[in-house]
């Protein structure tokens, strides 16, 4: 996970080394900006991924999450097709329903009568029909879309996937329904502020919830990824190298197929070694390859 706060250059070098070392896929948050980051550099997340789509090959990419907070989906359907033919297939949609409180729901004005599970639900069912048709119309609540062409299409079909980031029985329903992969950071209105053994019996829960809401929707738990950011989780994931591939282990044995973790930043949030950290996901790569 890398933030988009670097300029360019350093964008570029970080990105093409994750792709170096092997990482099978790499993300970056999509925000207007962020918590304790706000007023530092931050930049769009999807104008980012294109530029990185264009100087990488062969890593997947993605934004985790968008949200309705920021996003209408037509015009951000408009961007995924593109960065998914510039990626030539590459992409990962990652949606959520965007918190509360914060930046990100101040930024666009007033939030009066939002319903936030509604407006979540609405913006996944539109945004999938509009990447996976090429002509959209729709009337709903928060969203409308008149004769919306999404020609060519995406790359991937019939669409690019998506990645719901939900922990609540109603989100969970809904990454069943339209989601290639679930996301987690364990505890969404307190991430990481709890204990470590205590963040991974959440995790535990979550992986059944997850279960049981495919069985509602009548679909095979064993086809849907999931995905938890662990630098969300528990702190210093990277602390050494044996603490992180142990980390990774235990994710796995609960059941997740896939790993992320905060890129290193100087000082601050997500403060870490650069060092420790190429060591302890080169090992990781190696041991779980």
């Amino acid at each position: 996970m890398v933030l988009p706060e670097h300029r360019w250059p350093e964008t570029r070098r970080i990105w093409c080394e994750a792709q170096e070392w092997g990482l099978h896929h790499a993300w970056t948050f999509d925000h207007f900006s962020w918590r304790s980051l706000q007023g530092e550099p931050w930049y769009d997340s999807l104008t980012t991924l294109t530029a990185v789509a264009a100087v990488t090959d062969r890593i997947r990419l993605g934004a985790l999450v968008a949200s309705p907070n920021i996003r209408h989906p037509v015009p951000t359907a408009k961007q995924v097709m593109t960065l998914d033919e510039i990626s030539q297939g590459r992409f990962v949609l990652g949606i959520g329903a965007g918190a509360a409180d914060g930046a990100d729901a101040r930024v666009m004005g007033a939030t009066d009568g939002i319903r936030r599970g509604d407006r979540f639900e609405e913006f996944v069912s539109l945004t999938d029909l509009l990447l996976s048709h090429p002509r959209t119309s729709f009337e709903g609540t928060y969203y409308q879309a008149v004769e919306a062409d999404m020609v060519p299409g995406c790359v991937q079909r019939p669409r690019v996937p998506f990645a719901i980031a939900a922990s609540g029985p109603r989100g969970l329903r809904l990454a069943a329904r339209f989601a290639e992969t679930w996301v987690t950071i364990g505890d969404a209105a307190r991430p990481g502020e709890g204990s470590e053994a205590d963040g991974l019996r959440l995790l535990a829960r979550q992986l059944a919830q997850l279960t049981d809401a495919c069985a509602s929707v009548r679909r095979d738990p064993a086809s849907i990824g999931r995905l938890v950011n662990v630098s969300r989780i528990v702190p210093d994931p990277y602390a050494s190298v044996e603490r992180f591939v142990d980390l990774v282990g235990r994710c796995h044995e609960l059941g997740f197929t896939d790993v992320v973790v905060n890129h290193p930043r100087p000082s601050g949030v997500f403060h870490g070694d650069p060092a420790t950290f190429e060591h302890a996901v080169r090992q990781a790569l190696t041991v779980f390859a």
